[in-house]
């Protein structure tokens, strides 16, 4: 069913302006919750899984459209107004395209290292390798290859990955929790022609800087459409910023969220 409600992870205190937090792709809401406790613990802060991720309906249809009329619903479903929305990389696409959908739903927007207008070549064979998603036989063997993905992440931060994303599936095998094909049509979307925020809604545009993922062009037209608008910081960190980087991550949001919007 295309109208059944995302599974939504909550952090921090009922009062105050609300922050919802988007993953990346093959990620879940659950990844946010060091940001949100240490970070954020003043503000509610939602962390939903995106359809096709963790413990959301799985159905199509994946689209970017989708995705954002699922986030709009979940605003009505949790009487959210109005929010700041921070999104990494796929996460930063959707939320992107929330909130030029719907600026006035949006006080905010943080996008790290956001994957807009990936290389159609690039994009396609990433896509290719999640048609037969990766197996482990046991936790030991997943934990591996995500260490060695995750190779500058905190061993809390693996396992509580473990934990929380890791699933037997019917054939006794382990695998991520996340749908294969949404995963394929995420790669598209994240091919499509960039487009730059709204105006009129501040963004801070948080660049990991090795992981070369954020394209100049982007860049470029996001200060043309936002002057002023526009903040912009770099972070030495590879694409997973939030979890390796933690800390420098964490007080960025916390004191850009909380004060004003300066670029450089």
């Amino acid at each position: 069913m295309t109208d059944a409600a995302l599974h939504v992870h909550r952090y921090g205190d009922t009062a105050g302006d609300p922050v919802v937090l988007l993953h990346g792709v093959t990620g879940h809401g659950g990844r946010w919750r060091r940001t949100a406790e240490r970070y954020l613990a003043d503000r509610p802060v939602l962390a939903p899984d995106l359809r096709g991720h963790g413990n959301s309906p799985h159905e199509p249809p994946w689209t970017v459209e989708q995705h954002v009329a699922d986030l709009l619903a979940m605003f009505d479903l949790e009487g959210v107004e109005r929010a700041d929305l921070v999104g990494h990389s796929y996460g930063g696409m959707i939320a992107l395209h929330l909130a030029r959908a719907a600026p006035r739903r949006v006080r905010r927007l943080v996008l790290l290292d956001p994957a807009i207008g990936l290389d159609p070549a690039k994009a396609a064979q990433e896509a290719r390798g999640y048609m037969t998603p990766a197996s482990w036989g046991d936790i030991t063997e997943a934990r591996a290859a995500l260490t060695a993905r995750w190779s500058a992440a905190p061993d809390q931060a693996v396992d509580d990955e473990i934990a929380a994303h890791l699933q037997h599936c019917p054939d006794g095998r382990l695998r991520w929790r996340y749908e294969p094909a949404a995963i394929v049509v995420a790669y598209s979307e994240m091919a499509r022609p960039h487009v730059p925020p709204p105006v009129g809604v501040p963004t801070h545009l948080v660049i990991a800087t090795q992981a070369d993922l954020v394209r100049p062009e982007f860049v470029v037209d996001c200060r043309t459409a936002l002057g002023p608008g526009l903040a912009i910081s770099e972070i030495e960190a590879g694409h997973m910023l939030y979890v390796d980087r933690l800390h420098e991550t964490g007080a960025l949001l916390s004191g850009w969220l909380g004060g004003g919007a300066g670029g450089r």
